[in-house]
């Protein structure tokens, strides 16, 4: 039974890995780790949890959790991991990382974006970008993973095959992205109330946001080169659910059946991600609560551009199931273990 310990236990990507380890048969949680609840029952944070955790939350002192767990799961913000994790850590237990420390190999290019000093860059090489369905035989050997961000999930699953395989034009995607609210986490903030999220959309981050480097990143090593991309996402009166739309121009002249068959190629033994039929969209409902993503196309060719499509949970493979994706692999497991759960409709 692999021991977890969970850092950011009480965020809604920390509850969502807590939701998911319950339900794994060869996994127990040991720590609840939260800032703002310690010595609160869990229970009482999530009430969902009520007669099924009676643990109290605990701190963030990943050296005590090193001593308990065999694997750390870091839901936190931006720059706390890197501040606490060292060799010692690694030496006893795998790290998996939810933020964004570990994920931009330019320690420059990430303190650029994130406006912050990195506090462990002697690990920054050795950290494996988890996104299993690319980098799976590294995962394998890890001992600290960067867990992708959501959008770059979605986004580098809907767009790498025919990067990588020379059919479009890097340096001419374009990426229009749609989140429900969870993904600005569970922090109290004006923009995220009732009121000011529904009935209505909004972009935000226009050419700033903070997942466009670690886009461009997984993209450049697709096709062997930096590239610029633009990357805009909004904000959607939804919970869960992320939705790419995201458009290149054609390099080669390929029928529909040859571009379909690229996906096929790329994913058809992939678990967890779903090609479409023809003509049919990605949408969040289908995938809500699952670690699936559903990926489409649309060759356009009145303008000699492609139009490729992506829908996720952004709390599950766009965080905590790509973690657990992630710890399974970490320890030998069957990847699919824990997260089978079927899409929720409605």
């Amino acid at each position: 039974m692999i021991k977890a310990g969970i850092i950011g236990a009480t965020g809604y990507a920390g509850n969502e890995i807590v939701r998911l380890l319950l339900q794994h048969p060869e996994a127990e949680v040991v720590w609840y780790g939260s800032r703002s609840y310690i010595d609160k029952r869990y229970a009482d944070v999530y009430r969902n949890y009520f007669e099924l955790v009676d643990e109290k939350c605990l701190d963030d002192n990943m050296e005590a959790l090193a001593d308990k767990a065999d694997v750390i799961f870091t839901a936190t913000p931006q720059g706390l991991c890197a501040s606490l994790i060292n060799e010692g850590i690694l030496e006893r237990a795998k790290v998996i990382d939810l933020s964004a420390d570990f994920r931009i190999k330019d320690i420059k290019r990430y303190e650029e974006w994130y406006g912050i000093t990195h506090k462990a860059p002697e690990f920054e090489e050795e950290a494996v970008y988890g996104l299993c369905e690319i980098n799976r035989e590294q995962i394998k050997k890890a001992r600290l993973v960067a867990n992708p961000g959501c959008y770059p999930t979605c986004s580098v699953l809907s767009i790498y095959p025919l990067v990588k395989e020379g059919i479009i034009d890097p340096d001419t995607i374009i990426i229009d992205a749609k989140s429900g609210t969870s993904g600005a986490g569970r922090g109290a903030k004006v923009d995220n109330l009732y009121c000011e999220v529904n009935e209505n959309i909004k972009a935000y981050g226009v050419a700033t946001h903070r997942h466009t480097p670690e886009i461009e990143d997984q993209l450049g090593y697709a096709c062997g080169r930096e590239i610029k991309l633009n990357f805009t996402p909004h904000l959607v009166p939804m919970n869960r659910g992320i939705l790419i739309t995201a458009y290149a121009s054609l390099k080669a002249d390929v029928t529909d059946e040859e571009i379909r068959s690229i996906y096929n190629r790329y994913y058809n033994k992939e678990k967890f991600v779903r090609v479409l039929d023809p003509d049919a969209c990605p949408q969040t409902r289908y995938v809500e609560g699952s670690n699936f993503v559903d990926v489409n196309f649309k060759a356009d060719r009145r303008t000699g551009r492609v139009i490729m499509m992506g829908a996720m949970d952004n709390l599950v493979k766009g965080a905590a199931g790509q973690a657990v994706q992630n710890m399974n692999l970490m320890f030998g497991l069957e990847e699919t273990m824990g997260l089978m759960q079927i899409p929720m409709v409605p």
